[in-house]
């Protein structure tokens, strides 16, 4: 009787991988995961670089820290804005300054104007570029007494925006607030009758990231923002630069 003489194949011989190509497979995969959560890493640490200044800004307009008005924190809705018959009217005063850099005529339109709490309201600065060159300015703001800062809450404003201004022009600014309710449930705001918004423009410059912020010394940046009173860290360059620091 004749016989097979091919050897017999084992099951699943076929299907078989030599040990090493598995662990060459599995570093690769590996390699592959940390480069891109290296890379996802990095990107995420440029982001926030990028965007510190404006998450700064978005922190003391949630938080109203240090006198910054709220501004678009989601109390706009309408049942909101409504007027509270009975309180007691705010006086709102507006001032205006610049800095000496800026060759602007910068003015509020009113002096004040009363509302009351719920109530919206608009008012208007003019801005005039009394030089023969165009030039950009920012303007920082802040609101005093600054306990009533997380209840001023601004609709519209021109606040940390590019204002570019041609040779000579002129322009109205509108701003669009109100107070919010709310600020008669606070005890500590009781008895404010009178409240102050102050506004300041610079001439405008662009830093390292390429976000335009004023030309100005950190010190009368922060005074115009409502920090006057707070001692501030010196920025990471200025800290670099001092003797026995390392760069």
């Amino acid at each position: 009787m004749a016989t097979n003489s091919h050897p017999r194949t084992p099951l699943n011989a076929k299907s078989r991988t030599p040990p090493y190509a598995s662990r060459q497979s599995l570093y690769a995969a590996r390699n592959r995961n940390l480069l891109m959560y290296s890379s996802a890493v990095i990107v995420f640490a440029v982001g926030v670089t990028y965007a510190a200044v404006p998450l700064y800004r978005m922190f003391c307009a949630a938080t109203g820290f240090a006198g910054t008005p709220n501004v678009g924190t989601g109390r706009f809705e309408p049942a909101r804005l409504v007027p509270v018959d009975g309180a007691r009217r705010i006086k709102v005063h507006f001032n205006a300054d610049r800095a000496e850099a800026l060759p602007w005529a910068f003015t509020p339109q009113q002096k004040f104007v009363t509302v009351l709490p719920g109530e919206t309201s608009l008012a208007f600065y003019k801005a005039k570029n009394e030089s023969k060159k165009d030039i950009i300015g920012i303007a920082t703001y802040n609101v005093t007494p600054d306990r009533i800062a997380p209840y001023f809450s601004k609709v519209e404003c021109f606040c940390f925006e590019e204002q570019k201004l041609l040779a000579g022009e002129e322009i109205d600014m509108p701003l669009l607030f109100f107070i919010d309710k709310d600020i008669l449930d606070d005890p500590a705001c009781r008895g404010i009758d009178d409240v102050v918004l102050s506004y300041t423009f610079f001439r405008a410059r662009r830093n390292a990231q390429g976000h335009l912020e004023p030309d100005a010394s950190d010190k009368d940046v922060q005074k115009s923002l409502g920090f006057g009173d707070y001692e501030m860290a010196p920025r990471a360059e200025i800290r670099n630069a001092q003797p026995g620091k390392s760069s």
